[in-house]
């Protein structure tokens, strides 16, 4: 549970925006197919996965302090119920735990009977979708890391600083429609105009760069080296190449005059029989 509370109150904002009263026994969100695959089986497809404990409190408190605090957002009436659920002793959360595992054990057997109506080809794209949630989670749990770590921001580039500047006064209803006005506007502009946020734009990476510098540095002296950028690895010595045609430096002494001449590789035969009538 701890690390479901540490994930953020914007997760759980999110998540409890989406999910009703309703929808208490299981959670709204159904396994996208992978592109091209369809996953409709008898049973209608995939099974829903079920509400954590902390989840199943979260939407059913919810409603009540929502009406209590009207005028709060939904991030801090989430955030109230997370520390509410905090306070709460292991016997209070006893009945959402259970009610979760219960759930949890009806969803594992609903997927085991929906894996056995799939095809070879269902079967191979349900597992590909897995993958591809396992390494968004992992993506977004190394950026929440490096975050706390304290790794300084990219540098942004010459539009990136002409949008933040512009973006409030922008036109449209949208934040799509005002990023696309946005970049019509920077199209617009003269090389000279463009000019002052390119050298913003230069003085950004140079800022990124010595602050990189400093916070790779201190990640040496805290033993996280996994996290430094183009780590030295060792350079393998390279493999002769041999010549082509095997040359060779063998050397042929001429019958007449006694002279050492270098012998011709297979390939230069007719150099060979020019000398050789020379000498005759």
């Amino acid at each position: 549970m701890a690390t479901l509370i540490s994930c953020g109150p914007g997760f759980f904002a999110k998540t409890l925006g989406l999910l009703s009263s309703r929808s208490l026994a299981r959670c709204t969100c159904v396994c996208p197919a992978v592109r091209g695959v369809s996953f409709s089986t008898s049973s209608g497809g995939p099974p829903k996965r079920p509400l954590t404990g902390y989840l199943r409190y979260a939407v059913q408190q919810r409603p009540a302090v929502a009406k209590q605090y009207p005028d709060v957002r939904i991030v801090e009436i989430t955030k109230k119920i997370a520390q509410e659920w905090r306070l709460l002793s292991p016997e209070q959360k006893k009945p959402y735990q259970e009610a979760a595992l219960a759930a949890r054990e009806v969803y594992k057997e609903e997927m085991t009977k929906f894996k056995e109506q799939l095809s070879p080809a269902q079967a191979a794209a349900l597992k590909e979708e897995k993958r591809q949630k396992v390494a968004r989670r992992r993506a977004i749990r190394k950026k929440r890391e490096l975050t706390m770590l304290g790794k300084p921001k990219r540098p942004r580039s010459a539009f990136n600083i002409f949008m933040s500047e512009h973006f409030q006064e922008a036109t449209g209803e949208s934040m799509q429609s005002k990023m696309k006005n946005l970049f019509e506007d920077w199209s617009k502009l003269r090389i000279s105009q463009k000019q002052v946020y390119m050298q913003l734009a230069e003085d950004d990476k140079i800022r990124y760069k010595n602050e990189m510098k400093s916070w790779e540095e201190h990640m040496v002296e805290v033993g996280r080296e996994d996290l430094i950028r183009n780590r030295k690895k060792k350079t393998k010595p390279k493999k002769s190449v041999k010549a082509k045609g095997n040359k060779t430096n063998t050397k042929v002494v001429s019958e007449s005059k006694g002279t050492e001449t270098p012998a011709s590789s297979p390939g230069t035969g007719k150099s060979a029989s020019r000398a050789k009538k020379a000498e005759e």
